[in-house]
């Protein structure tokens, strides 16, 4: 792996070169771990003249959700576990004979702007912008690999729940037991807070669990994530509590699935994001659900679960091959509850069998 984080700092300093900054400053805790492997608490990476350097308050520990340096990299501790990294940092740019630092303006707050100019006053600061994001947009085997193995952990989890006895438990109890069930497989942790939503509440986007109880007759909405050595997916599903599904639910289910498969489908290289959204919204604005719908239909994951790109309708951008997303539409009916139907994919051409589905739980309408 040590190649791969080299070659990563070497694309981000070509583009810096190109920019007319020898030197960057990255802060953002996802992006110190694409380039160096590790992100350890309050860390920064200096993309140097002479050398790069991982700049921390303490030795990087060995803990999975932090990452294993680059050994390669050289890590700058600060002495006394005192100081604040990106000052430290900026003024090791400064000794490397660097005249201008490029920042990540979107992420370093203006406290440390301040302190970093204050410290160096003669290093020209500039703006690398999203740079960094940009490179982590398509990603190496690798990656895909570590999102393979996180979604196989998340469809485990949830098939063994849906196993359980669930009607007369919380939302909050089903929660908590699915992120358990998540390390308990080999996670890291969740990729973030697991929705659990039942009855009026299914449907929602990122629901936060509540002490409802699940009911007879209910729609069960399940969203969760793993996150393995950093990389986070997703995958959500909609069920029915109960024997029988009632009609309307049968009916807004297999629409919800159909604007889903849509997306799914329309995920090749070279597809605009915004017609991905569109492949998926169509659908349901189709059957008169346009009012309520979410702001997009989907969006990139990786070290973080929010990424580029966005699958929304004023998006700008083209689908690359190896670039995982999300497709999750969904429709909440205020007093009734809703379906939502979210699944990882991965871009891949035609050639090589279209798109790649990472989450395979069954999307039938299970009656639980």
């Amino acid at each position: 792996m040590s190649e791969v984080y080299a070659a990563r700092r070497t694309r981000l300093r070509e583009r810096c070169q190109a920019s007319g900054s020898a030197s960057a400053l990255i802060s953002r805790p996802a992006n110190v771990r694409y380039l160096a492997g590790a992100a350890p608490q309050d860390s920064v990476l200096l993309i140097g003249r002479t050398e790069d350097l991982l700049v921390c308050l303490g030795p990087p520990g060995d803990r999975p959700a932090e990452g294993r340096p680059d050994e390669a990299l050289r890590t700058h501790l600060l002495p006394g576990a005192a100081g604040d990294p990106a000052v430290a940092a900026a003024d090791l740019c400064a000794a490397q004979g660097g005249d201008s630092l490029a920042v990540e303006e979107h992420h370093l707050t203006v406290a440390r702007h301040r302190a970093i100019r204050s410290v160096v006053p003669r290093l020209r600061l500039t703006d690398l912008g999203g740079a960094v994001e940009q490179l982590r947009v398509v990603k190496d085997e690798e990656e895909i690999s570590c999102l393979r193995i996180g979604a196989e952990i998340a469809d485990q989890a949830l098939g063994e729940l849906l196993e359980s006895i669930l009607v007369g438990r919380t939302e909050r109890h089903l929660a908590l037991e699915l992120e358990r069930r998540l390390v308990d497989h080999g996670a890291d942790g969740p990729a973030f807070p697991t929705a659990v939503a039942t009855g009026p509440n299914s449907g929602r986007r990122a629901h936060r669990p509540t002490d409802r109880r699940v009911e007879e007759g209910d729609f069960l909405s399940v969203c969760l994530g793993a996150m393995y050595r950093g990389y986070r997916c997703e995958v959500g599903r909609t069920f029915v509590i109960g024997t029988s599904p009632a009609d309307w639910q049968i009916e807004l289910y297999d629409l919800v699935f159909a604007a889903q498969r849509a997306g799914r489908e329309s995920l090749v290289p070279g597809a605009a994001y915004r017609d991905v959204d569109r492949a998926a919204r169509q659908v349901l604005d189709s059957a008169g659900y346009a009012e309520g719908l979410p702001s997009l239909t989907g969006h990139g994951v990786g070290l973080e679960i929010d990424e580029d790109p966005q699958l929304a309708p004023a998006a700008m951008g083209k689908l690359d091959a190896c670039v995982p997303v999300t497709v999750e539409p969904g429709v909440h009916l205020p007093g009734r509850g809703g379906v939502r139907i979210d699944d990882t994919l991965v871009v891949r051409p035609e050639a090589d069998g279209g798109p790649e589905l990472l989450t395979i739980t069954t999307k039938e309408l299970l009656a639980l």
